[in-house]
């Protein structure tokens, strides 16, 4: 059994950075054949690694410190005037929790919304092995959350790693012709309270990129903790 001390890493050589065009990046990768248990994934998150399927990984660019891992502390988490009506505008909804699986149903939604909403990211084109290997696949805990209208309709999954301090918010696609519900947002809200109903403390978010519109999204959750040289600072 693998621990902080004795575990291994691996570094990628340079390749096109995913967040900022023209960049090039390095990835840091914990060894994939080690026993990462949940207590270590969960140690792994607070020095800012995430997971993508079975790998688990984190930024490790030689001359650049764009990716800001972030964290929302659940309890003192306070929801803005905007963050109050999504709420509201979503509780229709229902959510229920499944095991990660690729079903017709699950695949058709993340196909339409990566076809048009990430058509310019290297996540695109879809494919259901794509789904599997970055959704599904993986030994850690994780769930996938179901929400679905009061016509049962799927409308949003939030793929949700659970660790010993928190959760952590590793994917959320849903159906992008539902923009007025902003579901993105109403994921991350629901989240929070659900890690504040299991008594645990922070959600995280993964990477924040400053100069990356994509992630503005991130800081409009109060407050927030952000990984600076290796600590933990509340903005």
């Amino acid at each position: 059994m693998s621990d902080l001390q004795t575990l291994r890493f691996y570094a990628t050589p340079p390749h096109d950075c995913s967040y900022l065009p023209g960049r090039k990046a390095k990835t840091l990768f914990v060894d994939p054949q080690a026993e990462v248990t949940g207590d270590l994934y969960s140690q792994l998150s607070d020095l800012g690694f995430r997971r993508s399927g079975s790998h688990i990984y984190r930024p490790h660019c030689d001359s650049c410190n764009a990716c800001v891992s972030v964290r929302i502390p659940v309890r003192e988490f306070r929801p803005s005037k905007t963050q109050r009506r999504i709420w509201r505008r979503n509780a229709d909804l229902s959510v229920a929790s499944v095991s990660p699986q690729l079903t017709i149903e699950y695949y058709r939604l993340y196909d339409r919304y990566i076809t048009q909403r990430h058509s310019d990211g290297d996540m695109y084109p879809p494919s259901p092995s794509q789904f599997m290997s970055f959704l599904v696949e993986g030994r850690q805990p994780s769930t996938f959350y179901e929400f679905r209208d009061s016509r049962r309709e799927l409308v949003a999954i939030a793929v949700t790693d659970q660790l010993d301090q928190g959760l952590s918010a590793l994917y959320t696609f849903y159906a992008p012709e539902e923009e007025k519900r902003s579901l993105g947002s109403y994921a991350i809200l629901w989240q929070i309270e659900a890690a504040k109903q299991a008594g645990l403390d922070y959600l995280y978010l993964g990477y924040w990129v400053r100069d990356c519109r994509k992630m503005n999204y991130k800081t409009a959750f109060k407050p927030l903790d952000m990984l600076i040289a290796d600590q933990w600072i509340r903005v």
